[in-house]
């Protein structure tokens, strides 16, 4: 954690938000990263998504089981969709969602939208095409040589 929190200040200090997070594995770190969401113009680059995505190319595997992951803030949703799909075994966190929320870092309109039917969310969602796509999922459901994940 104290690596984590070593990046958070790195990354305040570099022009970006307060977050650090690190991955390990058999006590060993094997990735780190930190916010660059503003200094890389992409809102998905928050320190876990940085730390997942190095994670796995230095395990050469989208699987991180076995690893743990440090990071100084709760996770927001995307970052704890991430986790879950990284299949990460256990998050250590320092500060919480309402700690981000006091300097201006809030995820509860997310949360909220999660919680409600699709037609009630804020950003309008139409289904389309659906037996079009269908045709590549049908395709994946009888693959003999998929890769599950």
């Amino acid at each position: 954690m104290e690596r984590a929190i070593e990046l958070s200040v790195k990354s305040v200090n570099g022009g970006t938000g307060p977050f650090g997070a690190v991955i390990v594995k058999n006590n060993e770190i094997v990735s780190e990263g930190f916010n660059t969401v503003t200094t890389s113009n992409d809102p998905t680059s928050h320190a876990e998504i940085a730390a997942i995505r190095i994670a796995c190319k230095e395990l050469s595997n989208f699987s991180l089981e076995g690893c743990d992951l440090y990071t100084t803030c709760e996770p927001c949703p995307m970052c704890l969709s991430a986790i879950y799909w990284s299949r990460i075994n256990k998050i250590y966190y320092a500060n919480t969602r309402d700690d981000a929320h006091k300097i201006d870092f809030s995820d509860a309109m997310i949360y909220e939208e999660l919680n409600k039917n699709i037609k009630d969310r804020k950003i309008p969602m139409q289904q389309m095409m659906r037996d079009e796509a269908l045709k590549a999922f049908d395709l994946w459901d009888k693959k003999e040589d998929k890769v599950k994940y």
